[in-house]
Order: C-alpha cells, then structure tokens, then sequence
C-alpha cells in the first residue's frame, strides 16, 4: 500500500496532536514559573528524534537476545534510558531547572514527544498492512495506551528527581535510580501483558495504567507544594 496526503495527515494527526493534548494538559499544572516555551519545543523534538535512535536498538536485542520477556525488557530499557538521556542532554542540566516540578515537566514533555512520533509510525505501519479503516480504529487505543504509558513511565523518572531535588548527591543518584528502574518496571510490564494479553488482560491493563496515573497526579500535586515552599 501506497501512503497518499490523506493517510499520512491523518497518520500524523492522531499521532501528535494527542501527545500536543497531553503537553497542554501538563503545562497547564505548572502555572507558577512556567517553563521556557523554546526548551519546551526542543525537550518534545529530543523525544520525537530519540525514536529514531531507539528502533536500531531495540532491532539489534531483537536479533541477539532470546525471544520473550528478555526482549520485552530491553525494549523497555532502551526506550526509558533513551528518553532520560534526551531529557538530560536538552533540559535536566540548564539553569532552568530550578525547582521540584521542572524534573516532572521536562520528563512528560520529552516521554509525549517521543510517544508521538512513535504513534505516527505505528498508524502508518498499521494502515499499510491492515488499510485505512483500522488506522482509524487504532488511534483511541494508542491515544488511551500508548501515550499514557510513555507519561507515567517518565514521571517515575521525573518524580524520583523531583522527591530528592533537596537532599544530597548520594541520596538523589539513588532516587534515580529508583525511578529509571520503576520505569523500566512499568513499561516492560505493560507490553508484556499487552503482547500476551487476551482482550480482557488487556482492558484490565489499561484500568491498572489509569489507576497509576491518578496516583501519579496525587504525587504530583505534593510536588507543586514542594516548589511552592522553598
């Protein structure tokens, strides 16, 4: 199948303007000292180029790794540690990041930008193979899913970052850690169940990914109360 103007609009449509949505959302909950809009947009470009990095990687475990949860867990890894890199290289070392909710904010940005490039390909793959209409069909899914994940995964990045932004070098290294490894958790958990899923594990996964979420802004109102403090 041919990609003509229509599918490839739609296809970038249902895959950037959610994670656009989701953006507005977040950077709505950081009123206070809003962030740069420039480093903003160069934070979401860095996740959109790092599926570009990410798809080569995830190729290479997938030839040299046993099939399986093995995979599933690079995969997740590759994805959580790329994105973390983005969102170090751009944003989490500048001046800018001067309070709590910063760590949170440059996270989401970078996980939405990825999430959306990464959308876009899936739409186009899934047109090619399975034609317009499915595409159609699949974009609610991935805006529900896929996009809420690549968040949630983040924020335990971000929010292990913010949690430790007051405390010492050995104490934030350790938070870090923590949160890279829950993403990882997370994320690999979630494909796993998706991947070998029926339709009601599946449903039930996604009710497990929202539950998280509003745990997740729960945390997240604490830590616009740290920023709000010091």
């Amino acid at each position: 199948m041919e990609f003509n103007a229509q599918t490839i609009s739609i296809a970038f449509a249902g895959g950037i303007l959610p994670a656009i949505l989701w953006l507005w959302f977040w950077l709505k909950e950081d009123r206070v000292h809003p962030e740069p809009r420039g480093l903003i947009l160069f934070s979401f470009l860095a996740g959109m180029a790092g599926v570009a990095l990410v798809f080569p990687l995830e190729k290479m475990a997938l030839e040299n790794l046993p099939a399986g949860i093995t995979v599933i867990i690079a995969w997740a890894a590759i994805e959580e540690i790329v994105k973390f890199g983005a969102a170090l290289f751009i944003a989490l070392k500048t001046r800018f990041l001067d309070e709590p909710i910063d760590c949170v904010i440059y996270m989401i940005t970078v996980a939405l930008g990825f999430a959306g490039l990464e959308n876009v390909l899936f739409l186009l793959t899934t047109a090619q193979k399975s034609g317009f209409a499915d595409m159609l069909a699949t974009q609610n899914m991935r805006f529900i899913g896929a996009s809420l994940l690549h968040v949630i995964a983040s924020s335990s990045i971000g929010i292990a970052m913010a949690l430790s932004f007051y405390r010492g070098w050995f104490l934030r290294k350790l938070y870090l850690f923590a949160g890279v490894m829950t993403a990882i958790v997370l994320h690999a958990l979630f494909n796993f169940f998706i991947i070998e899923g029926n339709d009601i594990s599946i449903f039930t996964v996604f009710g497990f990914v929202w539950i998280i979420a509003v745990i997740f802004l729960l945390i997240f109102e604490k830590i616009k109360r740290m920023s709000a403090t010091y």
